[in-house]
């Protein structure tokens, strides 16, 4: 069992990444430091929003609109980070 928590914890961790490469992509292209007529960029930018918009779309149904600020990436560290102090605090009960 301790594996499975350890793997779970692995897994938010990446999910944590994600989302943080996906913030700082967006401000990028935001501020067009990065241009999405860029292969690469694009390729990134495609799959991160395919992997990331159907969470996004679920809390933004929720969330007041807050005039061109999004809080749904917060919202999702927020929850990540609270998953993975769950976990830790409760992995001493399955050694």
């Amino acid at each position: 069992m301790l594996s499975i928590l350890q793997i779970l914890l692995l897994i938010l961790n990446v999910a944590w990444w994600i989302v943080i490469v996906h913030v700082i992509l967006s401000w990028l292209i935001n501020f067009q430091v990065l241009n999405l007529r860029q292969p690469l960029v694009g390729q990134i930018w495609d799959g991160l929003n395919k992997i990331l918009d159907p969470v996004y779309s679920r809390l933004r149904a929720f969330l007041p609109n807050m005039g061109g600020l999004d809080f749904a990436p917060l919202i999702v560290l927020l929850a990540i980070y609270a998953a993975q102090i769950v976990i830790t605090n409760n992995i001493m009960a399955f050694r």
